[in-house]
Formats: C-alpha cells, structure tokens, sequence
C-alpha cells in the first residue's frame, strides 16, 4: 500500500496525512517516524517504562504545539508498543507460529505499561478535539 504522504514532510503539509486505523501509515509519518522511533523500546518493563513515558512526553509537546500529526503518530507508536509487547508475551520471539504455553509476565506487564499510556493518549480532550477538526479537513 502507497501513503498518499510518503516522501512529504507533514509538519509542513500537515493536510496530506490520513489518520488510517489504528497504527497504520506510522512508518511514513515524517519527520515524526523520525523523531519517534530512536525512543520505542519494548523488550522488558523498564524499557516499555522509559519508552512509553518518552514517546508520551513528544505527544505532549506536540500538543502544546497544537500539532495534531505528530499527536497522533506519537499514539501511534504508544499502540504499538502495546501491540508487539502482547505479541512476544504470546509467541516466542514474536512469532505466531511459536505460540507459548503461558505468556510471559515480563512482556505482558510491558504491554500493560504501553496500554495505560495509549489509553491517555487516546482519551486526551485536545487531541479529540484536533482529530475530528482534521477530519472535517480530510473530507
């Protein structure tokens, strides 16, 4: 699948970028895949802890900014945190073809640390706010 923004710097074309569903696009958002990815770490707890807390601290900075892109690429990238550390708390080494019998604590706990954020992220009052703006904007 082609992004209608791939190749194009959303935080000066700021109307080419398509919300999608749920982390879709993320790895065509720049500048913000950018900014983003150096800080998204998932692999234990304290990881997801310093990760979660970097890439929601951007969110935030993005929203004084009163950016709604990198707003949402930075939940985003909270998802799928939540998302991958669920998968290798699932499947060895993430695979779904190596299912465990239990999943391990470790990974599902990072998950959990992932989630609460994502949830904030998701719930903030701004960023609904922007979102539906730049929905309306999309149509």
């Amino acid at each position: 699948m082609s992004y209608p923004y791939s190749g194009v710097d959303l935080r000066k074309r700021p109307e080419k970028y398509r919300i999608g569903r749920g982390e879709q696009g993320v790895f065509h958002a720049e500048p913000y895949k950018g900014e983003l990815l150096p800080l998204w770490r998932f692999k234990t707890v304290e990881d997801a802890e310093e990760s979660s807390a970097a890439i929601y601290a951007k969110f935030e900075e993005y929203r004084a900014e009163g950016d709604f892109v990198g707003m949402d690429v930075a939940r985003k990238f909270l998802q799928m945190g939540w998302t991958r550390s669920r998968r290798y708390a699932k499947y060895r080494g993430g695979k779904k073809s190596q299912p465990r019998e239990k999943p391990d604590p470790e990974k599902q706990k990072a998950a959990e640390v992932f989630h609460e954020k994502w949830r904030t992220a998701a719930e903030d009052e701004e960023y609904l706010r922007l979102k539906e703006v730049h929905r309306r904007n999309e149509m």
